[in-house]
């Protein structure tokens, strides 16, 4: 049984792993793993997507139970057989791919994981304090289907920080965050380590780890490959323990299109219904072949909005607001769009950009069904299924075959098949949302170099994302999304990596609805 997080035990670790292992039909996730996290100790785990992290976390935490092995809390061996029994020893974890209900609010999802039955008021008034004291903006009468992804992170780290933890399990909690934004939250855990608990943190973004972390613990093929202390280390010599090898660089010739305006965007417009979303006001751009526009922002300013927009999953009644290689389509839906020959990644891999349980061939169906692969209201499987492995093949996805469910491959290995299921399309213009979000190092490149190899075939991209990094490794253009208004684009050599994060956080962008605040914040980045 679990002990109670108040049972007094002296002991040097918080939490020790001895030889876990964890295996499935297909793959051994965990082999022989030992961990040991200090009190205080903000300690990462990092490895490549399939590496082991997210099971090895999902064992601490209760939910899956391992198949050998000990866990070891204070000292004294515990059997962790559920979430509860993890969150009555102390352990709080933030999921980076959400544990929420989307029909329920902010403050009743936050409710449902802690003691008793708490008031809604009272607790909405808590989540308030704590939201503003960590810089984590979230309403707390806001229905969980209404938000963005990185809205959701957001309600995922109050509700973990609520529960008073004494180890707190964080899974890619920067993932969405601009600069300024991840600088106050390692405010808050050196605060909340120093005050003597214990942080994991599973993170990709190697310069993070080397800012934050005191000890690094390297997973690769799921068994232990080396510890060391990041503040020591270098990135690249972080990111060769992952994987075993040198990192690729990338292929990057400089800005140079010649092609036509392929996507042109112009007095786009769009009101929302819905209380807690962000209407769109006055958008205009141009993406010519040969030419990536980057659109930067903290989630929520209308991001998902200009997606659905240009995607065609929310029609216009202007159908010139949108033109594809010159041919209105702000009326047409999202078929019609592709027959354009525009093609589009959501930010949500699990439940917009596939279906889980479905083998990776049928995913394919979801978009990649022209080329032959349907015929007359008949499906060709073998051409359906040799599409599936010649994006497996390309994009190097982990996965023991086309029959595999999506929702069995680790985020950056769906990731991988969703962004390559589209850009084998060759599409002309393809508009991507957050294309390596949760995404490790290696796949993060293969992805990135996936797209620059796209536009230097002549197509027209939109990266919308809230990674800084990868918006100045890749765009060629970049703008600013806040409250529902794009800046003007300004080319990527003449951007200020400062004044981006904060325009993104909305400083300086004000909310004035007039033409001339966007101009001047065009002019300040």
């Amino acid at each position: 049984m679990p002990l109670s997080p108040h049972t007094e035990h002296r002991s040097e670790h918080r939490l020790e792993l001895r030889g876990i292992r964890k295996a499935y039909p297909a793959v051994v996730a965990n082999d022989g793993i030992d961990l040991r996290v200090r009190p205080g100790e903000i300690h990462a785990v990092v490895g490549e997507n399939g590496a082991g992290k997210s099971t090895l976390m999902k064992i601490i935490y209760g939910m899956v139970r391992p198949d050998s092995g000990e866990l070891l809390w204070d000292g004294r061996e515990v059997s962790i057989a559920s979430p509860a029994d993890a969150q009555k020893l102390g352990i709080g974890m933030v999921f980076q791919h959400f544990a929420l209900f989307d029909t329920l609010s902010v403050a009743e999802n936050i409710a449902l994981a802690l003691p008793g039955r708490p008031a809604i008021e009272p607790l909405s008034r808590r989540i308030a304090e704590v939201a503003a004291r960590y810089g984590l903006p979230v309403e707390p009468g806001r229905h969980i289907y209404t938000m963005s992804v990185g809205e959701r992170q957001r309600v995922e780290i109050i509700r973990a920080l609520l529960q008073n933890p004494r180890l707190l399990i964080l899974d890619e909690p920067t993932s969405v965050l601009t600069p300024q934004a991840v600088e106050t939250l390692f405010v808050t855990l050196r605060q909340i380590a120093a005050e003597g608990c214990s942080i994991l943190y599973i993170s990709h973004k190697l310069n993070e780890i080397r800012d934050l972390c005191h000890t690094a613990t390297i997973l690769r093929g799921g068994r232990v490959t080396g510890m060391c202390d990041p503040r020591q280390e270098s990135p690249a010599s972080m990111a060769r323990m992952m994987i075993g090898a040198e990192l690729p660089g990338f292929r990057h010739r400089g800005h140079t299109p010649a092609g036509k305006t392929r996507l042109s965007v112009s007095g786009l417009t769009l009101p929302t219904q819905d209380p807690f979303g962000t209407a769109l006001a006055d958008i205009g751009f141009a993406v010519r072949g040969g030419e990536i526009l980057g659109i930067a922002g903290v989630s929520g300013n209308g991001q998902q909005e200009l997606l659905a927009a240009l995607s065609g999953e929310t029609p216009l009644s202007n159908a010139g607001a949108i033109t594809i290689d010159g041919m209105p389509a702000g009326h047409r839906d999202p078929a019609g769009r592709r027959r354009l020959g525009l093609c589009s990644v959501p930010e949500d891999r699990l439940k917009q950009g596939s279906v889980p349980s479905l083998p990776l061939l049928e995913n394919v169906l979801l978009t990649a069904n022209r080329n032959g692969a349907v015929r007359a209201g008949l499906i060709r499987f073998d051409r359906v299924k040799a599409y599936a492995e010649r994006c497996i093949k390309a994009f190097d996805v982990r996965t023991p075959g086309a029959q595999a469910r999506a929702g069995s491959l680790s985020g950056g290995n769906l990731q991988k098949f969703i962004i390559g299921r589209e850009i084998l399309q060759e599409p002309g213009v393809l508009i991507v949302s957050q294309p390596t979000w949760g995404v490790d190092v290696g796949a993060a490149l293969v992805i990135r170099q996936a797209l620059l190899d796209l536009r230097d075939r002549g197509a027209a991209i939109v990266v919308i994302s809230e990674e800084l990094d990868e918006l100045f490794e890749i765009s060629d253009q970049i703008a600013v999304i806040a409250g529902g208004r794009l800046t003007g684009a300004i080319p990527i050599a003449e951007a200020n990596r400062d004044a981006i994060g904060m325009a993104m956080s909305g400083q300086d962008a004000g909310d004035a609805p007039d033409e001339r605040a966007s101009k001047e914040l065009a002019h300040a980045l």
